[in-house]
This record gives structure tokens, C-alpha cells and sequence, in this order.
């Protein structure tokens, strides 16, 4: 990268004069950023923001925030002013030790609903993916009496789908002409909600220096149409949790230069950096350090390298045959039987290097539990009979499935894992059993009852009664609310898992069916009996459905360190799959994540899942995109690619998947294309070598280019965001951190385009290497100008 000589210069004049920076740490995890409205309250559990046997905290006082701490239960009461909008810090004490909570205030416009009732009625709400399809939370009042009902709700730039709900009838708004087919035979209404910040603030990556015992990092504030003076007041500086003191940071016009004392960066740390002006907030600035040093390829492995592979051991690979033992039953299909994988087979294919060859680096392995020995009907119509095959309906919950392989086995799997460089994530169902387990026979008042008062059964209710709904009639839910001993028993039985496998995290089930509470005291033990005892970090990924406001409800250092991001899952499908579908919602929606879970997270990106209809029953035409089930599909008429052409609309996909922030999570088969429906279609059984047709093996060789791709270049895993073009047919982004800058340009139109990119001139960039022809491109005037083949992608090393 070009240097910034002025910011070296002035780190040569000020080596001696910089003071120690304290980074003692009683805590090892960074406190994330809180985001709140400006005027609003929130209370906070402690915990939440990070782990410490002992809370007992002094808060300093700030005058953008009134804060309280209730140290009866670990709550941070909040309330931002009413006039205040930016970032701020607020400092506590803690062990003689001052830390600070990054907190990022926004006023948010308040986005009014209205709906006229043609008949009488009882109750009228609106719901939408702004409330996680809640039908309860928002009622609709006519506070003047006209006849017409409102609803004013705050919502950040972005599309949402609602509706109206009327004594039970779901009603599509009938003055909004946008609406979309919900893909159960009805429609949703769309509102679109535009950003009023149009200032382009965005903080850059500059130059990078480590001497003398000194170690500067330098940075350039530009926005849209100018590039303003800073003051130290707008720049806000961590290095970890501890504030950068303002003397620590010399600034030249709008670029400035951090400098840290490299023996107060021993081991990793992490330096957070933005510039808040005018109540505007850039993005922030993540620098991995180890040792002082800026981090590369060449470190020990964190959370943020993972490549996580997700297989069904049942349908993955047969290692040994004599214990295959599918279920007999008249009305049991191959489809929903034991096919014959195997621990046995997962180990085999360790060993022939399949996984490492591919780029992969953790196994997410689907519940190892022991499953009932017969078929269960399926309650909703047409009441098809299914096995436990997929792990979802233990039976105990320490025995292992015997079809699977025994814990020896399993604990075999996890240590050859750990010798070739994998971590492995077990997958731990916590919402529920099957009514055969010893918990459900010997302690009923565990459980939820499966009555509601009205007489309906509480199955599927997924929203509406969230916490307490069953799957099946035979698949008893947890009610943790109402039993303690439950949250205990089941906590401690995950940190068994963990102990008794070796294994290095949890991929979790239906993760919004259960409290808070559950997740929070098993985090506490895993922090308080592994990572403390081990100095190993856990990652626990969950699986929720929702708004973001539900899903990253989880998300924190006091529950999980992750969810599965299916908001940008839901914006990517159509952006990759619908030709009139614009790049520009996709970008919109990725800048949405960053404000929730920062511009570097371990989210969970995928492409499709077991739980998903694969995507290239979608790219080749075979389901519609608002098609979300198509089980009588998979069972009737199952998804097979007709076009060839169309596996390279699923490369695109993972191109891009690969180079955005967050982790990629990569589905069983779908490495090569494998199609597919509903469950339990989407669920076939792998195949390898021989088994595949050309197209596949080409797929499979490409993707494993692109996972490998991520792997090599630091900046794809720690590096910035930013958009340079986002249109209908063509998607261009730059990742930078210290140690490079990498362009990526996607074309999803059947037809070559020739692009031109503005380059930020900043870049100083003079050409740029192609990552997979090592062919150069020149850079002329800060314009790179590129050809591309319909339906293709690029990789560039800026220089």
C-alpha cells in the first residue's frame, strides 16, 4: 500500500514523546458498539457486553448519555439525550482499570401506517418483518376519530414487508399498490424506506509503520464531495476497550495518524477507529494486531478465518456398512430414511484431503444424538411418515447415534479434524426432545403444554406463541421460563458435549423458540469452565428466523458469538437470481448489517442450508425466488439442471459470498450444484469423483478457487467495504486492510460488459493484478477500466 509520508514523518518526531497506552485486560472479549435512538432508553444486561467474575463497576460521567447501573441485576440503564446524535464513549472503572462502551446514537424518522376498517372488529395491528411478523406488539389506534387508524413506527433505510391484521384476517394495504407474493398464496405489502444521509462519510486505510518500539497506523476521512479538517474530537480510537488517548493521535487536515507502544501490545489485540461529525457516523476501522504487528496469513487461527463446511452426517458419506440400519416401515420413503453416513465416512474423506483441497477449515457435523429406532407421522397434511435420520429428535442426551458410529468415534473424527487444521462445531438442539427421552418420562414440568386455551394445539405457531410452540406432537418443547432446573440441566449437558468431543463450538437450533435466559447462562459456563480454563474461544452460530432486531437480540459476548444471516441471504437470492432485481438493495442491505453487527463480524453467510430449498433449483428456473416452500415439489417433481449455463449464476453467488465480512458457510453438495427442494429434498445423499458430470467437477474446481481465494488475501476476511458501483447488472466492491487492497467486479447480466471504475483517488493505485490470471490491468487517472463476460467475476490486487 502507498505510504502516507506525512504520517510517518510526524510517528518519527513523536516516538519519544507518545506516553504507555494501559490495555489491561479483565476481560478478553471487545465490547461491541450499542446502537440507540437518539431520546430513547434501553437497559442492557452486563453480561451481554462481556464476561467478568466480578461487575462491580464505577460509570464515569458523560454528558450526551444519563446512565444507571443496577448492580442487583446487571442492568445498564441507558437513556441517550434527546438532542444528541453520533458516537460516544461511555468509561467505567472496573479492577482499578478504565474501559469504554462504544455507543453509536441515530434519529430515526418515524414511518406512519394507516388503515381504514370497512367492517367493526375487536383488534387491528400491523405486522411486518420490522417486528418479526408479530401480530400483537403494534395496535393501530384512531386517536381523532376519523375512522382512520394509524400506527407511527421508527425504521431505518431499508424495504419491509407488513400487513394488516383484523380480528384474525391478514389484510394486504390497500392504498400501497407494492406488494410481493409471500409464496403461500397470498401477497405482502412493500414499503421502502430511503436513507436521509447522503454525506458519504467513509474512513480509509492508509499506511501501516513498525519501529523502534512504536507502532503507527494511519488513516484518511473523506466524504462524498469534500474532504474536511478533523479535530480530535472526532475521532474516537480503542484498542480493545480502552480509549486511545487523544494525544496518541497526530492529524493532518482530513488524515491522521494512531500511535501505540508496542510492549502495551503484546499477544492480539484489536484497534477500533471512526470519525463521528455533524451527528454522522463513518464506518469503523477494525485492525487486527498481533504482537504490535498488523495481521496477515501467517498468524494462529481466530474466528474470523473460518470457512465452515455444514453436512448431515446421514447423508454424507458411507465409511462403514455394517452398521447401516434404515427403519422398516410400509410408509417410510428412501427420502426420509437412514441413508447410511457415517462418522466412519466423514473421517475417510478427512483423510483424502477432500476438505482441505476445497479451502475448508471447520466442520459444522448435524446433531450426533441417539434418534428413535421408528417412523413418526408428520402432523400437517399429507402426514408423511419420516425417520430421525437428521439428528433433530433425540432420544437422550448423552448416547450417540448408533448408525452414526459410536462417542469414540465421534471424539476419533474430532481429534484427526483438529491434526489436519479443522476446527468442528456440534450441532445442539436445546428447544426440545422426542417424547422418548428420559427428560420429557421423568420431568413433565419441563415442558410446555401442547393445549392452547382456545383448544387449538400449540404446534408451528412459530411467532405467535415464539417460546412455548412445539414442532411435532411427539417433539416436546422446553418451557424454560417456567423451570429452572431446565435451563440447568440442559446447559450443563452442552458444555458436556464440548468437553467430553474436544469439539470447538455449537452450530444451535431454532435459537428464537428459546429465552434469553438459556442462552446466557450457557455462555457463562463456557466462558467460566473452557475459555477461562483453556484460553480457547468458543464460537456457538444460531439459527433464527426474523427482523434484525430478534436475530441480533442473541448476538453478543453474554449468548452467541453468531446467527445465520439470512437478511442478507433473502436480498443476495433475489440479487442474483432476478435480472430486474438491482445490486443497490443488496449493497443498501449490507450496510445495514455493518450497523448492526460492525463492519467486521462473524455472522454467517450462506448460499442455502438444510433447512433452505437449494439455490440452484432457483438459478435454473425450476422453483420461483418468493417461493420460500416447495416441499410437494421435492417429493412430485424434485428440482434436477437443465441448463448448464446456470451453475455459473451459483459461482457468482459464492464469489460473493466469499469476499464480503462475515463467515462463509458452505452447504453439503452445493460446492458442485447439487439441487433440490424442500426438506427433505435438499437432503440427498453427497456424491464424489466419478459420481459427478463435467459441469459439476468444473463448478467444484472453481468454487474451490474462490474459497481459496478468501484464504490467501487478509483483506476478504478483515479488510473494510466499499461499494464503487451497484446497479442491475454489475456489483463492484473494494476489501482493504493494512496489508492490501482487493477489488472485486461481478457481472450477473447473460451478456459482457465493459466497466469503468472511479477509483478513490486516495488509492494512489497504478494498476491491477488479476488474482486468477495474474494478468495486469492499468489504472489511469484513478479509472480502471475492465471487460467481463456475461455471467462471470473478477479479482483485483490494487497496486
Amino acid at each position: 500500500m502507498k505510504k502516507y509520508w506525512h504520517s510517518l514523518f510526524v510517528f518519527s518526531i513523536l516516538l519519544s514523546a507518545c506516553s504507555s497506552n494501559s490495555t489491561s485486560d479483565d476481560f478478553t472479549e471487545i465490547i461491541p458498539t450499542l446502537n440507540l435512538i437518539s431520546g430513547e432508553t434501553r437497559e442492557v444486561v452486563i453480561s451481554d457486553l462481556f464476561y467478568s467474575e466480578s461487575y462491580d463497576i464505577k460509570l464515569l460521567q458523560n454528558p450526551d448519555l444519563e446512565v444507571d447501573y443496577l448492580p442487583a441485576t446487571k442492568d445498564l440503564v441507558i437513556k441517550v439525550n434527546d438532542d444528541f446524535a453520533g458516537l460516544t464513549f461511555q468509561k467505567f472503572i472496573l479492577n482499578d482499570s478504565e474501559y469504554a462502551i462504544p455507543i453509536r446514537a441515530k434519529k430515526i424518522p418515524s414511518v406512519t401506517f394507516q388503515y381504514q376498517p370497512e367492517r367493526e372488529f375487536k383488534k387491528l395491528t400491523l405486522f411486518g418483518q420490522f417486528n418479526s411478523w408479530d401480530r400483537n406488539n403494534l395496535p393501530m389506534t384512531d386517536q381523532n376519530g376519523d375512522g382512520i387508524f394509524e400506527i407511527s413506527v421508527p425504521l431505518e433505510p431499508g424495504t419491509y414487508q407488513y400487513k394488516f391484521f383484523l380480528d384474525g384476517e391478514e389484510i394486504v394495504d390497500p392504498i400501497n399498490p407494492e406488494k410481493i407474493s409471500n409464496g403461500s398464496g397470498s401477497f405482502n405489502s412493500i414499503i421502502k424506506v430511503e436513507s436521509t444521509e447522503n454525506i458519504g462519510a467513509f474512513l480509509h486505510t492508509a499506511a501501516s509503520n513498525f519501529r523502534e518500539s512504536k507502532t503507527a497506523l494511519s488513516f484518511i476521512y473523506t466524504e462524498a464531495n469534500s474532504s474536511p479538517t478533523l479535530s480530535r474530537l472526532d475521532i474516537k480510537a480503542l484498542i480493545n476497550n480502552s480509549v486511545v488517548p487523544n494525544k496518541n493521535i497526530d492529524i493532518d487536515g482530513n488524515r491522521f495518524t494512531v500511535i501505540l507502544d508496542s510492549e502495551s501490545l503484546n499477544g492480539s489485540k484489536l484497534l477500533r477507529v471512526s470519525v463521528t461529525r455533524n451527528g454522522n457516523v463513518s464506518n469503523t476501522q477494525f485492525t487486527f494486531l498481533e504482537n504490535g504487528v498488523v495481521r496477515a496469513n501467517d498468524n494462529k487461527f481466530i474466528w474470523e478465518d473460518a470457512v465452515i463446511y455444514s453436512l448431515l452426517t446421514d447423508r454424507f458419506s458411507d465409511g462403514d456398512k455394517s452398521i447401516n440400519a434404515p427403519i422398516s416401515h410400509p410408509e417410510l420413503s428412501e427420502k426420509a430414511n437412514y441413508n447410511g453416513g457415517d462418522f466412519e465416512g466423514i473421517i475417510n474423506k478427512i483423510n483424502e484431503g477432500y476438505f482441505s483441497d476445497l479451502g475448508i477449515n471447520t466442520l459444522w457435523i448435524s446433531p450426533a444424538y441417539d434418534n428413535p429406532d421408528e417412523a413418526y407421522q408428520e402432523y400437517p397434511a399429507p402426514h408423511r411418515w419420516y425417520s430421525g435420520y437428521h439428528g433433530y429428535w433425540p432420544i437422550h442426551h448423552e448416547n450417540v447415534e448408533s448408525r452414526f458410529g459410536s462417542m469414540e468415534k465421534l471424539k476419533e473424527l474430532v481429534k484427526l479434524a483438529h491434526e489436519n487444521d479443522m476446527k468442528v462445531l456440534l450441532d445442539f438442539v436445546s428447544n426440545h426432545v422426542h417424547e422418548q427421552h428420559p427428560f420429557f418420562k421423568e420431568h413433565r414440568d419441563w415442558f410446555g403444554k401442547l393445549e392452547l386455551e382456545d383448544g387449538r394445539k400449540n404446534l408451528r405457531f412459530w411467532d405467535e406463541y415464539r417460546l412455548t410452540t412445539w414442532f411435532e406432537p411427539y417433539l416436546p418443547s422446553f418451557d424454560y421460563i417456567g423451570s429452572p432446573e431446565a435451563i440447568e440441566a440442559m446447559t450443563d449437558n452442552a458444555v458436556w458435549w464440548l468437553k467430553e468431543t474436544g469439539a470447538d463450538g455449537f452450530r444451535h437450533d431454532a435459537v428464537k423458540h428459546v429465552p434469553n435466559e438459556f442462552w446466557r447462562r450457557l455462555t457463562e459456563k463456557i466462558k467460566a469452565e473452557i475459555e477461562t480454563e483453556n484460553g480457547t474461544k468458543v464460537y456457538q452460530i444460531g439459527e433464527t428466523f426474523g427482523n434484525y432486531d430478534l436475530i441480533s437480540s442473541y448476538v453478543n459476548n453474554g449468548q452467541l458469538s453468531a446467527q445465520f444471516n439470512f437478511n442478507i441471504y433473502d436480498a443476495a437470492q433475489s440479487a442474483f437470481i432476478l435480472p430486474e432485481k438491482s445490486f443497490a438493495e443488496l449493497d443498501s442491505e449490507m450496510k445495514r448489517t455493518f450497523g448492526y453487527y460492525g463492519e467486521i463480524h462473524v455472522m454467517g453467510n450462506i448460499m442455502d442450508s438444510h433447512d433452505k430449498n437449494r439455490f440452484m433449483a432457483y438459478a435454473d428456473g425450476d422453483l420461483k425466488i418468493e417461493q420460500w416452500s416447495a416441499i410437494e415439489e421435492g417429493w412430485n417433481n424434485p428440482p434436477k439442471v437443465d441448463d448448464p449455463e446456470n451453475y455459473k449464476i451459483a459461482e457468482l453467488y459464492y464469489a460473493f459470498m466469499f469476499s464480503i465480512p462475515g463467515i462463509p458457510v458452505v452447504y453439503y453438495g452445493s460446492e458442485f450444484g447439487m439441487t433440490g427442494a424442500s426438506d427433505p429434498d435438499n437432503r440427498r445423499m453427497m456424491r464424489f469423483g466419478d459420481e459427478l458430470n463435467s459441469n459439476e467437477i468444473k463448478m467444484l474446481q472453481n468454487v474451490s478457487q474462490i474459497i481459496n481465494l478468501r484464504n490467501d488475501h487478509p483483506a476478504l476476511r478483515y479488510g473494510d467495504y466499499l461499494a464503487l458501483q451497484a446497479d442491475k447488472e454489475i456489483y463492484a466492491f473494494v476489501r482493504s486492510d493494512f496489508n492490501e487492497r482487493v477489488l472485486i467486479v461481478i457481472n450477473k447480466s447473460k451478456t459482457g460488459k465493459s466497466v469503468e471504475l472511479n477509483l478513490p483517488e486516495l488509492y494512489s493505485a497504478n494498476s491491477a493484478k488479476n488474482l486468477i490470471t495474474d494478468q495486469t490491468e492499468k489504472v489511469e487517472g484513478g479509472k480502471l477500466s475492465i471487460s467481463l463476460n456475461g455471467v462471470s467475476w473478477k479479482a483485483f490486487k490494487l497496486n
